[in-house]
């Protein structure tokens, strides 16, 4: 069984077994064509879809689906998951993180960022150049940025905090 969300909108309970597909209990009895491994072709209740799968990331269970030119984005959750949110050790693995340390002493090249935005993760912070490289430091989660300690030129040794989130 699958918890499917749609557009962070619409909750859908997806089950399959022996008699076919089941959402939110109802049996479905559509058409469903394979045209090639990212497209579907799909009549049901005689109306027609083609669908193609845009991206999909199955670490996350997320994907991106485009349904007659429209695109929906759907999440889901199976019964692991479900049980995780249950117990409350969903969010065990959300990272939690109040500052950036350098990770090697350099000097500042570029700062990317100011107090008070959001930053999302795998966003670039700034750009540290150690023995003649430049290292784009990237935020490791999502978070807003309370104070930023540096700028441009400044040099940093290994471990001084940098930033507070």
């Amino acid at each position: 069984m699958y918890q499917v969300k749609v557009n962070n909108e619409y909750n859908y309970d997806v089950d399959k077994n022996g008699d076919g597909l089941l959402i939110n209990g109802n049996k479905v009895t559509a058409d469903i064509k394979q045209l090639n491994t990212t497209t579907w072709h799909i009549i049901n209740n005689l109306r027609s879809y083609n669908v193609e799968v845009v991206s999909f990331n199955k670490a996350e269970k997320t994907a991106e689906i485009k349904v007659n030119n429209n695109i929906y984005t759907a999440t889901a959750k199976d019964q692991f998951d479900i049980l995780l949110d249950k117990l409350g050790l969903s969010s065990l693995n959300v990272a939690k993180i109040s500052e950036i340390k350098a990770p090697m002493p350099g000097m500042v090249l570029k700062v990317f960022v100011t107090e008070g935005m959001k930053i999302n993760k795998g966003d670039n912070l700034f750009i540290l150049e150690a023995m003649k490289m430049e290292n784009i430091i990237k935020s490791p989660a999502d978070v807003t940025v309370k104070t930023v300690k540096i700028k441009h030129g400044d040099k940093v040794e290994k471990g001084q905090i940098l930033m507070l989130f």
